[in-house]
């Protein structure tokens, strides 16, 4: 079967991914109410009892929403490293020790023929982290909520067959906005979203032979358009010289309100 995923949802009112392999589903945060997450996977076909694990990147509401409830309902183990457990503790409701796993940041864990990489990301949270997976030589990594793309993250997340990135925001949208300028400072800062500038020019230092997709994630509905985020990301590519046409790579859709159709990293 190979990897296979979808974006169930994504953006500032909730994110949640399914990651299947041959034996193995996987869910990374559960941003959204358990209703709707419920809802959502049945979109995909998948029973939330299925699940063999969530795991947390960090413990903001539009990432655990719904990961208490959801967990307790279908009996779910949750994978998070210790300072994202204790800063969302008193968010997602008592959890019982045997759906507790702790992971340490930058660990690979196993299951079954899919192996799951963690790794560090700026942005202000306890200890926020993104997600690579890896099965034989395909590559699926999620990189979203991060004021920039450091080296590290770099390393971890480029050669990448098919790349979940975040373009969260166009900064002149930002700038004349609505929100409090306390707030945009934050944003636009080095522990804040990456902005659609930014995800292309990262993209450009990211690209592998294989890469074939690039999902554009995490998008402001308040502050970008995806036509907008794919049209400066890929003018940004142009303009460096990384045709992503020639290159055969193509920028995908996410959505705030509906999943992603699934995506097999087999063609």
């Amino acid at each position: 079967m190979g990897i296979r995923f979808s974006v169930l949802a994504s953006g500032s009112t909730g994110n949640a991914t399914i990651i299947q392999s041959k034996d193995v589903t996987l869910m990374i945060d559960a941003g959204l109410s358990g209703r709707k997450l419920d809802q959502l996977l049945k979109e995909r076909e998948v029973r939330g009892d299925s699940i063999h694990g969530i795991l947390v990147t960090h413990e903001h509401a539009d990432h655990v929403k719904g990961l208490g409830i959801f967990a307790r309902k279908h009996g779910l183990k949750i994978y998070a490293n210790a300072r994202t457990w204790q800063a969302m503790d008193k968010h997602v409701g008592q959890i019982e020790e045997d759906q507790r796993e702790i992971i340490e940041t930058g660990a690979e864990l196993t299951f079954g023929e899919l192996k799951v990489q963690s790794y560090p990301v700026s942005h202000d949270a306890a200890e926020p982290i993104g997600f690579c997976f890896r099965e034989g030589d395909r590559k699926l990594s999620v990189a979203t909520d991060l004021g920039y793309v450091s080296p590290k993250v770099r390393d971890m997340i480029s050669d990448s067959d098919v790349l979940v990135l975040e373009s969260n925001h166009d900064v002149d949208m930002l700038r004349i906005g609505r929100y409090p300028w306390n707030i945009k400072r934050r944003i636009l800062g080095d522990e804040g979203h990456l902005s659609n500038e930014a995800a292309g020019e990262a993209l450009c230092t990211l690209l592998a032979d294989h890469t074939r997709r690039v999902y554009l994630a995490h998008l402001s509905q308040d502050h970008n358009l995806m036509d907008l985020a794919k049209m400066t990301v890929n003018n940004l590519c142009k303009e460096r010289g990384f045709h992503l046409e020639n290159r055969r790579v193509t920028l995908m859709d996410t959505y705030y309100d509906r999943p992603t159709l699934w995506d097999s990293l087999d063609h």
